[in-house]
Order: C-alpha cells, then structure tokens, then sequence
C-alpha cells in the first residue's frame, strides 16, 4: 500500500492525513508536489489518469483516488475509532452531513479558487473572475448554515467527531487560505473550528 500525499493546503490529502491520524494508524506515503506540477508528470498519470491527489496504491494493484473512498477503504481495515458512525441513523447522518459540506460549501468555495486565485490562472484558461466571485457570497451563507447547525452542539452529526467534521475543518481552512476566512459574527462555527483545529490530528 503507498499514499500518494499532498501537503498544505491541498484540502482533500490533508483529509486522509488527519482520518490516519484520528485512527493511530500510519501507512506508506510519498509526496507529490502539485506547485512543481508532478501530478500532472506522466509517471504520477499512469497512476491516477486525473492528475489529482490523494491516490492510495493497493498491494494487489488496485488504485482508489477519491479522499472518501480511500477513508471509507481505511476505515473498513481498521473500524475502531468509527469515523463514518456508528449504527444505521449515525452512518447516514454522518454522509448528510458530509455531502453538505461538500456541496453546499466545498463547491462554490472550489469556484472561487479556480476562477478568481492567481495560482490557478496558470492551469484555468480562462478563468471567468466574474462567476467566481459571484460563488464567493455563496460560500459565505453556507458557512452561515453550519453555524447555525452547529449552535448548540459539539460536533456535525451531534454525538462525536467524525468524517463530517474532518471534511469540514480541511474546507474552512483552505477558504482561508484562498482569502474567504470565517466571519467573526459566526460564533458557534469558530467555536467548532477551534474545538476541531485542538485536535492533534489536525496538525496532520
């Protein structure tokens, strides 16, 4: 097994990085440098024809290259902390969750890096400045809704630290990244994101 790695602040290594972290398990892992462009290289293609990381290389030959897939691989072969939940309305509150954050946050915030970042102006020909500062108020009033979620209550699914929150914490940190950081006024999200970032998982 080889993890193909990226380091910050790729979002989607780090959530792999953090999920081995949560779990006290270490697996192989080599980097490869996206500012020098080596997963576009043809040697890192032949292993994920999509040119992205994560990449997690099995023994027998089988290749997975989505962060979930790989988490869900991972966690399946070690099940114990369960980060995908535990029983059949946690495992599912916990995809909701995930999904949400993938879809109402991660997607417009994705927009806003492709189209408005000087770093992806080199790769994003063209890049539509307009549209993607327009995904830049979207992805402020997501975060609104997880506050809101998050009022009240430790963790996304209610009940402990999973996926969800590893997802979420590895987006907000790459939205500050790219200058969209969380609000001020979002008090129980910074609270959460403080309660995430102590973990010594998230220096991972």
């Amino acid at each position: 097994m080889l993890f193909y790695d990226s380091p910050n602040p790729a979002p989607n290594p780090r959530r792999v990085r953090i999920f081995l972290a949560e779990k006290n398990v270490r697996v192989p892992s080599t980097t490869v440098s996206i500012t020098a462009g080596e997963h576009k290289g043809a040697d890192y293609l032949a292993i994920n024809p999509h040119g992205q990381t994560p990449t997690l290389a099995l023994d027998n030959g089988a290749v997975l290259t989505e962060s979930i897939a790989i988490c869900r691989y991972l966690e399946a072969l070690h099940p114990e902390p369960p980060l995908f939940g535990h029983g059949a309305l946690a495992i599912a509150q916990v995809d909701m969750w995930t999904r949400r954050v993938e879809l109402r946050l991660m997607s417009p915030l994705s927009m806003v890096w492709a189209h408005t970042h000087p770093y992806t102006a080199r790769v994003v020909k063209p890049q539509y400045t307009e549209f993607g500062e327009s995904q830049r108020p979207r992805t402020l009033a997501a975060m609104k809704e997880f506050d809101r979620a998050l009022d009240g209550r430790e963790w996304l699914d209610g009940e402990r630290y999973t996926i969800a929150d590893i997802v979420l914490l590895t987006t907000l940190d790459f939205a500050t990244f790219i200058g969209v950081p969380i609000p001020e006024e979002l008090e129980s999200l910074r609270a959460w994101h403080e309660r995430a970032s102590a973990r010594p998982s998230a220096q991972a």
